[in-house]
């Protein structure tokens, strides 16, 4: 149990620093946001089920395994008295464990409930405000400044303004409608919302601010990935020359989330002017497994100390 206790303490450790930094700093994700993308949700399951894997793994040790710590820890939580052969540090490591997963459960559900009351507010405003649906799908509002977002959920929208409607041509406008209907479809806002409960619960990690940060990026390229499809890679990045970096606050627009700013949008130019091969298909096998390993290896090892 010690043994697995600190195996999953390694993984945690390694995937809490320098795995994620080594990531963020690299330049690959760009030939292949998607896998980049998974690759962070392995990362940030792999290293929350290590963390608290790790905590129970020493914490059940007296007992040689989890389901005889918890049948010998549980009743003493409510009639006591507690094993000798648990001692304090033990007690400690079995209560932070379980204080860490409610903790983490909590901030998700509290951010994914704040985010769901925040787009049913947009979805009434724009109901008030906006033009009904064009040709096109997208609810226009009377607003001189041009803006383009998305609002996710069981009901979407895609919203733009006039100074957008009036700033573009035809094909950039499209194109622009084409990334934002890009973020609907892949479910942008549930990836940015799982990596937003992290950050929120834990704000003095300063991984989990790169994590979301990055996790931003890639959502995007993935969106201007399938505009360039529908649209062309042209009329896209001339829509962003000319709308800046504030003016499409992106998928978690709907709770003022993530927005692009310069270095951002210089990414995602550099993408459309000068466009880099994606990686081989093995590379990303590779990246998808890597992903999957992360999950199933404290998954496994929890498993095999479980009975």
């Amino acid at each position: 149990m010690i043994a697995v206790a600190a195996a999953l303490g390694a993984l945690a450790l390694a995937l809490a620093w320098p795995v994620p930094v080594a990531l963020a700093r690299a330049e690959w994700p760009s030939r292949s946001p998607a896998t980049a993308l998974v690759l962070w949700q392995g990362i940030a399951l792999g290293g929350g089920l290590a963390m608290i894997g790790s905590l129970l793994a020493f914490a059940a040790a007296p007992g040689g395994s989890l389901l005889r710590a918890a049948t010998d820890l549980l009743p003493a939580v409510f009639q006591g008295p507690i094993p000798a052969a648990y001692a304090v540090v033990q007690i400690a490591a079995f209560t932070l464990a379980v204080g860490l997963a409610v903790h983490l459960a909590l901030n998700l559900v509290t951010t994914a409930v704040r985010a769901e009351r925040a787009r049913r507010r947009l979805h009434h405003l724009v109901d008030l405000l906006a033009e009904p649906a064009d040709a096109s799908g997208a609810r226009v509002l009377s607003h001189p400044v041009p803006v383009a977002y998305c609002i996710p959920g069981i009901r979407t929208a895609t919203v733009v303004t006039e100074g957008l409607v009036e700033l573009l041509d035809e094909a950039e406008l499209r194109s622009v409608l084409a990334h934002e209907r890009a973020h609907l479809d892949q479910l942008h806002h549930l990836v940015l919302l799982s990596f937003r409960a992290w950050h929120a619960a834990l704000p003095w990690f300063p991984i989990a601010n790169r994590a979301e940060r990055a996790v931003a990026v890639l959502t995007e390229m993935l969106a201007d990935d399938a505009a360039r499809r529908r649209a062309g890679a042209d009329p896209l990045r001339h829509a962003l020359e000319r709308l800046g970096a504030v003016a499409e606050p992106g998928p978690y627009a709907e709770a003022g989330g993530v927005a692009p700013d310069g270095e951002m949008l210089a990414a995602r130019l550099e993408r459309l002017t000068q466009p880099v091969p994606p990686l081989p298909g093995t590379a990303r096998a590779a990246g998808w497994a890597a992903a999957a390993a992360l999950v199933s290896l404290p998954v496994g090892l929890l498993a095999a100390v479980a009975a």
